[in-house]
């Protein structure tokens, strides 16, 4: 097997000095937790730890070597083989545009405010089946995720995916520069991050900013169904773009939905793809994930892969936890549906997430119970927007709803006193009391930002579940 990165490659890409004998590079890491043996280990400084503390328990478990700042090299001369760098997060970046630079796959970059993830590990499965495919591991879309995910890009990939993040302006711009792909996705425009920006037509050029690392000649991809879509078109018209493409449901996008049918746990689609009709289905349900779908489609187009190959792997995809994972949770006299979508929240996404759950089944006498916390980052306009949600629980039929934060106090008190379950200061304090509702025939589903750690009810309701959990494909 050949390795991912020789030594000399890597001194080469990074300006680095090794100390030690360093055989042929198989991975690279940035955490011990997951750290495999042969993995270059680059300790990065973060915002709450330093990975230089953790140097010498990544090359025990059979790091490679280990990536360190000249001023610190000093402290690990007997703890294994080092790369000696000026600075780390740096050189884990130099070593991601050498990976960028010696690659001929074909690359696809996915942002948006709401179903990023979602799109990308879609685009996974649905060129998986063509060629050697890498993507990024689960969020893996910031200043260290992108960088990272590059660098462990084998030589021989024939699909790159990688998905790119921000929350404040300019964060896209060098990570696109880095990612240089071929097509360039943007899934929606939302009021996400709110609070550092001016107003939504300012996320919209933030995100338009993709569009500025394509190759020459590459495809810009915009959802024709988006407000901001003509803002996004004018950032790609700026750019090195050959083409745009649109998608969505709008009557002249270029891959359109005629029909989408929404089932408790699927979603059929029928389509037009550039004039060719195309009927499919998808593993997981939600209108929003068919709309996302459309502009996975053409992306698959626009790299010239098999569409025909590509839908039908699209009905195998599935939800990951926090992410929409459906679990069945046994309660004794019957069970329950869990939906576990606690990996994050916003507007835009809580509005999907209820009307996933409006059309979830439930069972005999089962009700449709949303348990939220606090959407965070959304500014002077938090408490309105936390708020509004009563539209849509009402529009969808939510039954009862539990509410955590004291945001979600806002749309807790605006909800008819039919629908309140109960609120509490924190996911802590209500798990109690969720695990205590639920009955046999409910769907629950829990979202909420991910530092209200709404993955705590997710956990005590698998912890009361008295057999084994049997996790069923799902997304929100």
């Amino acid at each position: 097997m050949n390795p991912l990165w020789t030594r000399h490659e890597i001194a080469q890409a990074t300006g680095g000095r090794f100390i030690g004998d360093v055989p042929g590079v198989t991975g690279v890491s940035i955490d011990t937790r997951t750290l495999e043996p042969g993995d270059l280990f680059f300790a990065i400084r973060g915002d709450v730890q330093d990975g230089h503390d953790f140097v010498p328990a990544a090359l025990s478990r059979g790091a490679a070597a280990a990536v360190v700042s000249e001023e610190r090299a000093s402290e690990f001369a007997e703890a294994g083989p080092l790369l000696v760098v000026s600075d780390v997060l740096r050189s884990l970046e130099l070593l991601g545009v050498a990976s960028r630079a010696r690659s001929s796959a074909r690359i696809v970059a996915v942002t948006g405010s709401v179903g990023k993830t979602s799109t990308k590990e879609a685009l996974r499965l649905a060129l998986m089946p063509q060629g050697v495919t890498h993507a990024s591991v689960a969020s893996y879309n910031n200043h260290w995720g992108v960088p990272l995910t590059l660098s462990r890009m084998p030589r021989e990939t024939g699909y790159g995916v990688f998905e790119i993040g921000m929350n404040h302006p300019g964060e896209i711009l060098p990570l696109t520069a880095m990612v240089r792909p071929h097509v360039a996705l943007v899934t929606n425009v939302e009021p996400v991050h709110i609070q550092y920006f001016r107003s939504v037509s300012a996320i919209a050029d933030a995100k338009g900013e993709i569009f500025a690392g394509l190759e020459p000649g590459g495809t810009a991809v915009v959802n024709r169904d988006n407000p901001h879509w003509e803002r996004l078109r004018a950032h790609a018209f700026a750019s090195s773009a050959g083409r745009i493409v649109t998608f969505g449901e709008h009557e002249t996008a270029d891959v359109r939905a005629e029909r989408i049918i929404v089932k408790s746990d699927t979603s059929i689609v029928d389509a037009l793809v550039f004039g060719q009709r195309v009927t499919y289905r998808l593993g997981t349900p939600g209108r929003h994930i068919a709309i996302n779908s459309l502009g996975v489609l053409a992306a698959v187009h626009a790299l010239g892969a098999d569409l025909a190959i590509a839908t039908l792997a699209l009905a195998e995809a599935s939800a990951p936890a926090g992410r929409g994972e459906r679990t069945r949770l046994s309660l004794g006299s019957g069970d329950a549906l869990l939906i576990d979508e606690s990996y994050n929240a916003n507007p835009a996404s809580v509005r999907a997430a209820l009307a996933t759950l409006g059309s979830a089944e439930t069972g005999r006498r089962g009700r449709r119970i949303a348990v939220l916390g606090d959407m965070l980052e959304l500014g002077p306009e938090g408490a309105a927007l936390h708020r509004a949600l009563a539209e849509p629980i009402e529009a969808h039929e939510i039954d009862l709803v539990f509410t955590a934060g004291s945001l979600m106090q806002e749309l807790f008190t605006a909800l008819p006193r039919s629908r309140r379950g109960e609120h509490a200061p924190t996911a802590a304090d209500l798990a109690k009391t969720i695990v205590q509702a639920i009955r046999p025939g409910d769907v629950v589903m829990v979202k909420g930002s991910n530092s209200t750690r709404m993955s705590t009810i997710i956990k005590a309701l698998k912890e009361a579940s008295s057999t084994d959990h049997a996790v069923v494909a799902a997304e929100g």
